[in-house]
């Protein structure tokens, strides 16, 4: 395995001297407190980052956290298109944070990367990604296994053309969506070129969330955008004439309840389709939830979601549709509207927010409401638009270090994980 591009070279000395890792402890006035120590783990002049959002234990190290997945790439100032391949990369924990690169993917964007999942029925060994046929375009997902060094299953369908949203947290399926239809409806959640079998469909009835079973392949589409449309039609007047996309779908904890957005008119004229939903796996009791508590919401315990109202990190219960309570202040959480995941052992919340004046980070626990957060970090010029990069908290499978992107000195794009002491 080789070292990093740029690592500990002379401009960047700065970067890897350890003694300059900065400790960030702040005093909440509880007991037992704890401080945060922060470490950048990847270096230019190639940018590295894993993408998705923590949510519904998105988590990029493997079961004994040696290796930590990601994407490497050479540019951030343009979507990429057909061809513009991004390295898929591991970085060993254990060896310097040195990386090897085992795969390439077509099928990636700057905000929610490839769709990076460990399987949750072999998380040593074997982790999703999506990708992109380079004659056809049409997208679909690879099983990668690295005990093998290679591809054990791509996951291709001939009627359809889709990639991986979301792994059912205990394993078994995933969920698929049409990242062309979200490319050409908000670029920036898509894959630009890809082939989209819908275009000029308002509601397909062909297209929507797909359930695909992990081991035989088999898909299943368990909502249309047809059925949305129906759902929406006394909801949001004017639906009928206007192309939607789904993003967002997460799996909760048992498994037994996916929530998910569907959109539309993201950027044109007229009113914003922005509507949150669930469902069961099977399909059945798709629901409207009528309260909007944010665009990045993580699932907590049972059916309880976690979010933000107004100014207030938020806990809202799917069957009541309603808050049922907030966790913390603004002292805690000035901005609760960024990204937030909780841990996989149920005990923590870290929350990110506050993009424009840089991100901080805000480790939270449940039990006791005991926290410290982070100084800021930069996202630089990355904060909206097509090219918007989501500076999103990921846990690991202890529940004590968290993996963030940010902009470093030399402004390309890095990892970095905050420990927690």
């Amino acid at each position: 395995m080789g070292r990093a591009d740029g690592r500990c070279r002379s401009e960047t000395r700065w970067l890897c001297d350890r003694s300059l890792i900065r400790k960030i402890h702040e005093e909440n006035k509880l007991s037992d407190s704890f401080e945060l120590e922060v470490e950048q783990i990847t270096y230019g002049p190639k940018h590295h980052f894993f993408g998705y959002i923590g949510q519904s234990q998105t988590i990029p190290w493997n079961q004994s956290g040696r290796y930590i997945v990601a994407l490497r790439n050479g540019f951030q100032d343009h979507m990429p298109g057909p061809g513009e391949a991004a390295d898929v990369i591991l970085i060993d924990t254990e060896n310097e944070y040195s990386i090897q690169i085992v795969d390439q993917s077509q099928g990636w964007n700057p905000q929610q990367g490839t769709m990076f999942y460990w399987n949750p029925e072999s998380p040593e060994m074997q982790f999703f990604f999506n990708d992109r046929d380079p004659e056809t375009q049409k997208v679909f997902t690879v099983l990668f296994d690295i005990s093998r060094g290679k591809r054990i299953r791509e996951y291709r369908y001939e009627d359809t053309s889709f990639g991986n949203s979301g792994v059912a947290q205990n394993g078994g399926y995933f969920l698929g969506l049409n990242y062309a239809r979200m490319a050409r409806l908000r670029l920036v959640t898509g894959y630009l070129g890809a082939a989209d079998w819908t275009e000029g469909v308002v509601h397909p009835e062909d297209d929507g969330i797909f359930k695909i079973d992990v081991n035989t392949g088999e898909k299943e589409l368990i909502a249309s955008f047809a059925q949305l449309g129906d759902a929406l039609r006394d909801y949001h007047p004017g639906v009928e004439s206007k192309e939607m996309f789904i993003n967002h779908t997460l799996w909760n904890r048992d498994d037994d309840r996916i929530y998910f957005y569907a959109r539309g008119n993201f950027g044109g004229r007229g009113d914003q389709l922005n509507v949150p939903f669930t469902v069961n796996p099977d399909g059945s009791d798709l629901t409207i939830q009528k309260v909007f508590i944010g665009g990045h919401p993580e699932w907590l315990e049972g059916h309880e979601i976690l979010g933000h109202n107004a100014d207030d990190l938020v806990v809202y219960d799917t069957d009541e549709q309603k808050i049922v309570r907030t966790l913390g202040d603004q002292s805690v959480f000035p901005e609760p509207g960024g990204d937030n995941a909780f841990s996989p052992d149920g005990k923590w919340i870290i929350n990110g927010s506050g993009p424009k004046r840089g991100t901080v980070y805000v480790m939270y626990r449940m039990a006791d409401g005991t926290w410290a957060r982070t100084e800021r970090y930069d996202q630089g010029e990355w904060i909206s638009g097509d090219l918007r990069s989501d500076p999103a908290p990921c846990w690991n499978r202890t529940s004590d270090q968290v993996l963030f992107p940010s902009i470093s000195r030399d402004g390309t794009r890095q990892l970095f994980v905050i420990t927690r002491r």
